[in-house]
């Protein structure tokens, strides 16, 4: 596929509306390739994003459920969570989140995908990984916000919770389904 072909909006004018920890928003006044003009263009700047699709050393597939109160309900997730500026990658940041959320960790680990939730209104990247033998090293080490069950599921039990929609955030479920598919376990 030809992407030479960089039609790359001209920011006119910019304005912060907030800048909150969890909520920084711009006006951007934008104008098109072919003239067009948008002038208020809404921009939601978020960190860099990660999430793990973790294997045990048994082959246990390792979830997590928790509570979302944008949508008011609990599901079944992979662990995830944002890139620190402390960390040194990606790779740093989801190898810290999935012990703090898990208490698991090791293995061997390699990005399987990036994506982003909306490219057409966010600004971060989510960074994905499979980490396969992975085992139990400590606790859960949770945020004063976070209250998560993990969850270790056979292959079986992971496609059921995929296919009855247990699965609501929507980067997990690509994730998920790349590795089956790419492993033809589907």
């Amino acid at each position: 596929m030809d992407n030479t072909d960089d039609k790359k909006w001209t920011i006119l004018s910019s304005e912060y509306l907030s800048r909150e920890p969890w909520f920084t928003v711009r006006r951007d006044h934008v104008k098109l390739p072919n003239g067009n003009e948008i002038p208020n263009y809404y921009v939601y700047e978020y960190p860099n994003w990660v999430c793990t699709l973790a294997i045990t050393k048994e082959n246990k597939f390792l979830l997590i459920r928790q509570y979302r109160h944008g949508l008011g309900k609990t599901s079944m997730e992979l662990c995830a969570g944002v890139c620190d500026k402390d960390d040194a990658s990606p790779l740093i940041s989801a190898q810290r989140e999935l012990l703090e959320e898990t208490g698991y960790g090791n293995g061997n680990w390699k990005e399987i995908m990036t994506t982003s939730a909306n490219p057409g209104t966010h600004t971060n990247t989510t960074y994905c990984y499979l980490a396969t033998d992975v085992e139990k090293i400590s606790e859960q080490h949770l945020e004063p916000s976070e209250d998560i069950t993990v969850f270790l599921l056979s292959l079986d039990e992971l496609k059921e919770v995929l296919l009855k929609d247990e699965i609501r955030q929507s980067m997990h479920v690509a994730v998920i389904w790349k590795y089956l598919a790419t492993n033809h376990l589907m």
